[in-house]
């Protein structure tokens, strides 16, 4: 069960040490996107979920390392990252909370080298919700860019890295559901060959859907900003969807399965061995205002929810 002290406890100690872990491995990966580091493993057959670089590997090992080091309030929880390598005995698999790490989210592009739009991030959640979410964009923009969300608070901008990061953040004005955007743009991704096919659905609804090849960089912080409305995924995986989810519920928002309209909750996964990953059933859909959030459901309760047609 959900332990408020110990909770509150863990969300300040994460946004003390995660801000600079972060940002160091945002720079090690700038640098190491300049050689020919993709590496193979991975099989699904989609090229956003396989592509694998070195860069993943020494992000991962960075940040797992630095959690184990920073603080012991750590080491009770669980840790869930994308990939094998890192000091991961080092953490409670029993915990009721699961500390979660995409060391380099949008992989493809990083390694391909077609847009700034990468990602280093890190999530706190339980069993139904999302306790703290930090990302750091390194190239988007001049210097970087910043999402951290945590309670109700929810942030987003660019970094100043001659200041430290936990100051930066600290001093960064949060967003509100009134204050950000109010865009009717919908990220879609996970529908295999039907990406481009199901955008256009979506762009039928008069919102406007936007495959994986064609977004203007990390969701993250186009989702916190209202430069997007919110997305549309199928089987999302447990390392980098649930920020999405914690963005919107902390506007005021949502993040359903649309067979059933219910929240999303993570009390079940399954083991995707294609992509070496672990998933939660079912396509979810996310977003701050209701409306856009009902649309989304109507359009897509009758889709498979099967990742991998037979």
């Amino acid at each position: 069960m959900p332990n408020t002290a110990f909770e509150a406890e863990l969300t300040y100690a994460l946004r003390q040490h995660v801000p600079p872990l972060l940002r160091w491995s945002g720079a090690i990966a700038k640098q190491l996107r300049q050689f020919n580091i993709q590496l193979g493993g991975k099989s699904s057959g989609s090229s956003n979920t396989d592509a694998l670089t070195l860069a993943d590997l020494t992000v991962q090992e960075l940040i797992v390392c630095g959690l184990r080091d920073a603080d012991p309030i750590f080491h009770r929880c669980r840790m869930d990252a994308e990939e094998a390598n890192g000091d991961l005995g080092a953490f409670d698999a029993s915990s009721d909370y699961t500390i979660s790490i995409d060391p380099i989210d949008g992989t493809k592009y990083f390694s391909e080298r077609t847009g700034n739009g990468y990602a280093v991030m890190l999530h706190l959640r339980t069993a139904t919700n999302v306790v703290y979410s930090c990302v750091y964009a390194p190239e988007m923009g001049t210097q970087g860019n910043w999402t951290e969300v945590y309670g109700t608070t929810v942030k987003t901008g660019a970094d100043n890295p001659r200041i430290p990061a936990v100051a930066w953040l600290r001093n960064m004005p949060a967003v509100s559901a009134t204050s950000r955007g109010n865009s009717r743009k919908i990220y879609l991704i996970g529908f295999q060959k039907q990406d481009v096919a199901r955008a256009q659905d979506v762009c039928g609804l008069g919102l406007e859907g936007v495959a994986p090849d064609d977004m203007p960089g990390s969701i993250y912080p186009l989702l916190a900003s209202g430069e997007f409305g919110g997305s549309l995924i199928h089987t999302p995986n447990v390392y980098d969807y649930p920020v999405s989810l914690h963005i919107v519920r902390a506007l005021g928002g949502q993040s359903v399965w649309v067979h059933n309209g219910e929240p999303v909750h993570f009390r079940e996964t399954w083991l995707d061995e294609r992509a070496d990953m672990l998933r939660i059933p079912g396509i979810a859909a996310t977003a701050v205002d209701p409306a856009i959030l009902k649309a989304l459901c109507g359009l897509a309760q009758g889709w498979s929810r099967s990742r991998y047609e037979t």
